[in-house]
């Protein structure tokens, strides 16, 4: 090859970068990033996560939305739930340069997905929003029922032994006495702190359906069901309140309650700034 032939090579070579690099800068400058809200019934799926070799929630709406905006969406969700756990409001987030309505997108996604995952809302929020790091507080409930009920079975927990919920309340006041809740958090999960700073906690009877709510900034993996069935064993009396107090003390799951089960938890409510929303 001449010198004059290498050198037009050079120049078109470089002519072809310049070109690629200019289509994916006009591509990442319309790109837009989207949060998503939904509910779902979570009795089908093992939690909210992708999983290699089960159904999750997660993998359901990908799907979903990739298939409709007719590229490979991937989203990140506000947080995972575990299996069988339900969320009457979950956020999650997702970049695309597609233009859409958001509201056409929300009608054909309740369209496409199956009767177990509402879409809500669909709404453009600022760039650098992130679902799981902005939120500022997330808010659940566990259901326990104290009685046998045929059309709650599978959204309750039906607990058949009396409970003092007056001393489970005191537990609850413990709760904001303390901000490292490495006593009911799952083990050997990948976290830089067991610290949460516990906003609500308080149980009620209503109908006797004991509602146990609770709202944190954070939450560790089975936090939530490991506090309610520590709190179980309180309001049988098998640990006292100075008994609580020494739990969360030792930062050891073992000395904690059992986890109750996933079926009577929701995921009700994830705040946000309102600085993340796109004027």
């Amino acid at each position: 090859m001449c010198l004059f032939h290498y050198k037009m090579l050079i120049i078109n070579l470089k002519s072809q970068i310049y070109l690629s690099l200019l289509l994916v800068n006009k591509s990442i400058k319309n790109r837009l990033r989207y949060f998503i809200e939904l509910s779902y019934n979570g009795k089908a799926y093992h939690g909210w996560q992708n999983q290699p070799n089960a159904i999750s929630v997660q993998e359901v709406l990908e799907k979903a939305l990739s298939t409709l905006l007719r590229e490979l969406i991937e989203i990140v969700g506000a947080g995972r739930t575990d299996a069988g756990v339900h969320a009457k409001q979950m956020f999650a987030h997702f970049d695309t340069d597609v233009a859409f309505s958001p509201e056409d997108l929300t009608y054909k996604l309740n369209s496409f997905l199956p009767k177990d995952i509402a879409i809500h809302a669909i709404f453009v929020v600022s760039n650098n929003a992130h679902a799981r790091f902005d939120a500022i507080s997330r808010s659940y409930i566990y259901k326990i029922s104290l009685t046998k009920n045929v059309f709650d079975y599978n959204y309750s927990y039906n607990f058949k032994l009396p409970l003092d919920i007056d001393v489970m309340n005191k537990a609850c006041k413990v709760l904001f006495e303390y901000e490292d809740f490495k006593c009911f958090s799952r083990s050997n999960t990948d976290v830089k702190t067991y610290n949460c700073d516990i906003i609500k906690a308080e149980w009620v009877n209503e109908n006797e359906m004991l509602i146990f709510s609770i709202t944190a900034n954070r939450f560790l993996r089975n936090m939530v069901r490991a506090i309610v069935g520590t709190m179980i064993d309180v309001g049988l009396e098998k640990i006292s309140i100075e008994q609580f107090h020494e739990i969360l003390k030792s930062k050891d799951r073992k000395k904690a309650g059992a986890s109750v089960p996933g079926h009577a938890l929701y995921l009700t409510n994830i705040e946000y700034p309102n600085y993340i929303v796109k004027k």
